[in-house]
């Protein structure tokens, strides 16, 4: 997140960052040490001119100094200390090629001088020419061993080319050689924090703020290291101070952001990554970020021009937003397989030494290992419970792998008692986990998540296991070599979209998404005025969470509310910014903001058990009803969709036809406003679609688990059969 303290001279602790960011050093990379002697000494005549110019650049005037540099210079054109700072000048200035070629004639001049070596490294670093840095590091500490300065920035160097162990050597040897050392101390916090070794990185940022509590990156590291540790609350204290010494340090704004959404704080959130969006919207995937936080606050401020910029730089081949974030927006389905593919290059690539080794198992049973951090109360939990309870035992041994948050309800001990076996392996690092599933010669290894929260995807990318599948978590691609199935039906993804998914596609019948017969529905019987809405009014539904809900399907909620007079919107309880963003939305489209109502939340059997005071659901476009959607039609409430072209806005469509009413599903915006428009004015035919789903959902195929558990074991027998018989993945479908 923080970038790395460089040391130079002789800069001061006031003057620009020599990155070339324009930035104060104290605020962008640290601080540097007060200046070294000049190489040579200075004639007399010139020493009161080279002072003054000293003098300068170390208050922070780069172009004064430059000047009086350039002028001894004029008479005294050997002068490799004056040649040296006036190429540190041009390095603060951004000038790279200027700062090389001055440096290097100083050097020609005086080869003996360690801290010209030095800022040589950092003009080669600037221009990632690492090799060559790393040789004028050497070359600086060769004539002076005991130069932490250098030490410290080949730290930096082998951080930047990932060989970690080795930069925290030099970091830890930079503070052996200088004890009051805080930029040192700072980057092998920072490198501490790459390795994940977060308890020893926050020792060493404290280390380094006690030394020096203006040094701004220190604090952030610490603040970085506070929030993998999970310590949310004195993370932001971290960064308010850093916030405090610098309020433009855009990455602490981003970092902070990210941290507040975790505590679902998503106004404050979305006004944090605002901040940074407007520092430095190159950030990756600080577009999307920002975004997202607004949606859930149902602000859609600049909304359609977010969108565009986010797929442009996705087209660009850009990190502007990650996957799962993706499927929010009116996106395309080629955005999606491109945006999933940047973001699998840049988090977890295919690994070139795979765990699994190409050994073929042989085992009385097909050895299954679901990996998820969602055996909690969690949506997966409460779709998948049945299925894993209802595999057959003969032909599969069924192994849970939870990589979640410390948890303990009855989702999680009814998903404990369902499994054969069931690590938690949430402590252990990914390679670990790798490791435990190749011991186990788990088959076939199946990713409940994607790329959604708590998600360990390079698990997968370490190849754990002889076959990979991506199913439920993510509504997508994986975009990744390593993932070889994807389980979907022929709703979500038809055979024309199979060439915008990277995974072959192993095709159930009716609908991919597994449910659970056994969900319970309250008796409790609750009248309308118990749930705060009116007797006599129609009442449309929509209990997906409220960064669902886009501009364009909130336009035909609304006509919909001004046409049928007697009608309310009933929505989930939302976050008090989305609440009041909704009704002022509703006010603007010329509808009372009080026939916005918002349901609290209520234990999973009541929640069911009050679809029944709804008359009709609505559903979003772009990132449909999923969990929600089954939930309202096992409840009975007939549930409205619209179709539209990417997997995740698709799934309602999928469900309608797996329970029998494929009449509720439309294909444009036009139909599903104008459908929506005849059930609430036509009661018969909406009390027909109502007694027709009460029959269907004990008959048809969505709701019967059993069924589905056997097309579930027909997909991995046949995976398994391939891969057995030396086969390829491909493509294939299981039969009703």
């Amino acid at each position: 997140m923080t970038p790395g303290a460089e040391v130079s001279e002789p800069i001061s602790r006031t003057a620009l960052c020599p990155c070339g960011s324009g930035r104060r050093y104290k605020h962008c990379c640290g601080a540097a040490t007060a200046p070294a002697a000049p190489i040579e000494a200075a004639p007399a005549a010139a020493g009161d001119a080279f002072a003054a110019a000293l003098g300068l650049h170390q208050a922070g005037d780069i172009e004064a100094a430059e000047r009086i540099y350039r002028a001894i210079l004029e008479t005294q054109p050997a002068r490799a200390d004056v040649l040296h700072y006036l190429g540190v000048c041009r390095h603060q200035r951004g000038d790279f090629e200027a700062a090389e070629r001055h440096i290097r004639a100083a050097l020609a001049h005086n080869d003996r001088e360690p801290m010209a070596c030095n800022n040589l490294g950092l003009v080669c670093k600037a221009q990632n020419r690492f090799d060559e840095a790393l040789a004028c590091f050497d070359q600086a500490l060769a004539q002076d061993p005991a130069n932490a300065v250098a030490c410290n920035n080949r730290g930096l160097v082998l951080h930047e080319r990932d060989r970690l162990d080795d930069a925290v050597r030099d970091f830890t040897q930079a503070t052996l050689l200088q004890g009051d050392f805080a930029e040192a101390f700072s980057n092998l916090a920072n490198t501490l924090v790459a390795q994940k070794r977060f308890a020893e990185a926050l020792a060493n940022a404290d280390k380094a703020t006690a030394l020096n509590p203006r040094l701004a990156t220190a604090h952030a590291i610490r603040g970085s290291a506070l929030r993998k540790l999970e310590r949310y609350q004195e993370a932001l204290a971290s960064w308010e101070r850093v916030l405090a010494l610098d309020p433009g340090f855009a990455k602490v704004h981003a970092e902070r952001g990210a941290v507040l959404q975790l505590l679902k704080r998503y106004e404050e959130a979305a006004a944090s990554l605002g901040r940074a969006v407007a520092l430095e919207p190159e950030i990756p995937y600080l577009l999307g970020d920002a975004l997202f936080c607004r949606k859930q606050c149902c602000d859609w401020t600049g909304f359609e021009a977010a969108c565009a910029a986010i797929f442009a730089a996705i087209d660009r081949g850009e990190r502007a937003i990650g996957p799962f974030r993706l499927m929010e927006l009116p996106a395309t389905l080629a955005q999606l397989q491109r945006c999933t593919r940047i973001f699998v290059a840049d988090t977890c690539p295919t690994n070139p030494s795979p765990t699994w080794r190409g050994e073929r198992y042989a085992h009385a049973r097909i050895r299954i290992g679901y990996v998820s951090a969602d055996f909690r109360d969690h949506p997966v939990a409460q779709l998948i419970a049945g299925l894993i309870e209802s595999h057959d035992r003969t032909i599969f041994e069924v192994i849970g792998i939870y990589i979640g948050p410390p948890v303990e309800d009855v989702w999680h001990a009814r998903l404990q008692r369902a499994f054969d076996r069931f690590l938690d392996v949430r402590a252990m690092s990914d390679e670990e986990i790798a490791a435990s599933i190749r011991a186990l010669e788990i088959d076939i290894a199946i990713d409940l998540m994607g790329y959604t929260a708590y998600a360990r995807p390079r698990v997968f990318a370490l190849r754990a296991a002889p076959v990979q599948v991506g199913y439920l978590g993510f509504p997508g691609t994986m975009g990744a070599a390593h993932i070889d199935y994807l389980i979907a039906d022929a709703t979500v993804v038809p055979p024309g979209h199979r060439r915008y998914f990277d995974e072959k596609i192993a095709c159930v019948p009716h609908s991919y998404l597994v449910n659970d017969a056994t969900k319970r529905i309250s008796d409790t019987t609750m009248s309308r005025a118990e749930l705060g809405l009116p007797d006599d009014a129609f009442v449309f539904c929509c209990f997906n969470r409220a960064g669902k809900i886009t501009p364009d399907v909130f336009d035909v909620w609304m006509r919909l509310l001004r046409t049928v007079g007697d009608s309310v919107l009933w929505l989930m309880g939302a976050p008090p910014a989305a609440e009041r963003n909704l009704r002022g939305e509703a006010q603007r489209r010329g509808v009372a903001p009080e026939r916005l109502l918002f349901a609290a939340r209520l234990p999973l059997a009541d929640h069911l058990a009050r679809h029944r005071r709804a008359d009709l659901f609505l559903d979003t476009f772009h990132h449909n009803a999923h969990t929600t959607a089954s939930d309202a039609l096992w409840a009975g409430l007939p549930v409205l969709t619209c179709r539209g072209e990417m997997f995740a806005s698709r799934v309602a469509a999928s469900l309608l036809n797996a329970v029998g009413l494929p009449e509720l599903v439309t294909r444009t915006p036009g139909e599903y406003e104008a459908l929506a428009l005849l059930l609430a004015t036509q009661p018969e035919r909406l009390a027909a679609l109502r007694r027709k789903l009460a029959v269907n959902r004990t008959t048809q195929p969505l709701f019967d688990t059993a069924l589905s558990t056997r097309h579930f074991e027909a997909v991995y027998r046949r995976m398994h059969e391939r891969h057995q018989a030396g086969l390829p993945p491909d493509d294939f479908v299981v039969d009703a």
